[in-house]
């Protein structure tokens, strides 16, 4: 029986690339910027560059609308959806509506950044580089002021869909990080 790994290896071109990626489970954020006009955009790249000093980093293809708003902002909200927020990641992953109106539910948060309610997480960042590689943006930026819950299972996207975590593997997590 042959499987996937006794295969012959094939060139990483970007689809390949895409589809082996759609094996890595991310966690959802939406990253909002202020305006005129405020700027959201939901992304799967959100990570952690360094802890001392405190750099995270997430990434947006050039050609996004959000992308003139993020190029030139000096603070951004990076928002750690939970899992019940599937409906909030669509609304911010679609192109061509105002991301901001109702039903989204925000207010004006430090540096005028848009902070989105009810997230499990949110992190007011200053955008302290930019660094364009192929088509996408790397934004690094240094968390200034945060808000967390300790209840709640984030919002991840796996295999072009939305997912969370089981109450059983939350208990394993849990139990392991102790």
């Amino acid at each position: 029986m042959t499987t996937p790994l006794d295969a012959p290896p094939t060139d990483a071109d970007a689809d390949a690339l895409r589809t082996l990626l759609r094996h890595q489970a991310s966690t959802v954020v939406v990253v909002t910027a202020p305006g005129p006009p405020t700027a959201g955009f939901t992304a799967t790249s959100f990570t952690s560059v360094s802890l001392t000093p405190p750099i995270v980093s997430f990434c947006l293809n050039l050609r996004s609308s959000s992308w003139p708003a993020m190029a030139k902002a000096r603070h951004v909200g990076v928002h750690l959806l939970a899992h019940r927020q599937q409906e909030l990641a669509r609304t911010f992953a679609t192109s061509g509506i105002d991301r901001f109106a109702a039903p989204t539910r925000w207010h004006p948060g430090p540096q005028g950044v848009p902070v989105l309610d009810d997230t499990l997480a949110w992190l007011l960042c200053r955008v302290v580089d930019r660094v364009t590689v192929g088509d996408h943006a790397i934004v690094l930026a240094e968390p200034e002021l945060l808000r967390h819950d300790d209840v709640g299972s984030p919002l991840l996207y796996h295999q072009g869909r939305y997912a969370g975590l089981t109450a059983g593997a939350e208990a394993v997590v849990r139990r392991g990080a102790a």
